[in-house]
């Protein structure tokens, strides 16, 4: 049996798990989350945890064991805590500045600007040269990190670009002299 997907999900104080035909709808401080999950795979909460059971040790169902437990504690930590991912800005002249909340104005060296608005759910924030993606969906906020870090990838010879904080860019050298 699935390791992953026969551990039980404990429900913090204030968290509501409301299961109706493979939708999970989890409400909780933070907000509220609503997914499907595949056919065949059931729910039910049970002593204020979420017990998640496949119909048979069938390959897809095994597979789908363990995502949707995943995907259920995601939700269950996304309307607790929420997630946040940090990206840094690396190059002179390179900055970002958040505009209401709402639309993020980056510098990455292009002869323009660039503006970018946050999805339903998302907030950005901004101090020096990090930037914070917030939200309680891991899905997004991690979708939204990237399509970020794709505006201005690292580049290999001098590290300018958009990173991860605590990535670490693999360095190359640049040309030499000739004789």
């Amino acid at each position: 049996m699935s390791r992953i997907g026969k551990k039980p999900i404990p429900l913090p104080n204030g968290v509501t798990v409301d299961i109706k035909d493979n939708v999970i709808t989890v409400k909780g401080p933070k907000g509220e989350l609503v997914k499907s999950f595949p056919e065949g795979i059931t729910a039910k909460t049970e002593n204020n945890e979420v017990i998640v059971e496949r119909p048979s040790d069938e390959k897809k169902y095994r597979a789908y064991h363990g995502l949707t437990r995943a995907l259920i504690a995601n939700m269950v930590v996304g309307v607790t805590e929420g997630y946040e991912i940090a990206l840094q800005i690396v190059g002179v002249g390179f900055q970002g500045e958040v505009r209401g909340n709402k639309r993020l104005l980056l510098s990455l060296g292009f002869s323009h600007q660039i503006l970018m608005d946050a999805p339903e759910g998302i907030q950005f924030s901004v101090a020096r040269d990090i930037i914070k993606v917030t939200g309680i969906d891991k899905q997004k906020v991690g979708e939204i990190a990237a399509q970020i870090r794709k505006l201005r990838k690292p580049e290999p010879y001098k590290g300018k670009g958009i990173r991860y904080v605590g990535e670490q860019i693999q360095r190359k050298a640049g040309k030499t002299a000739g004789a």
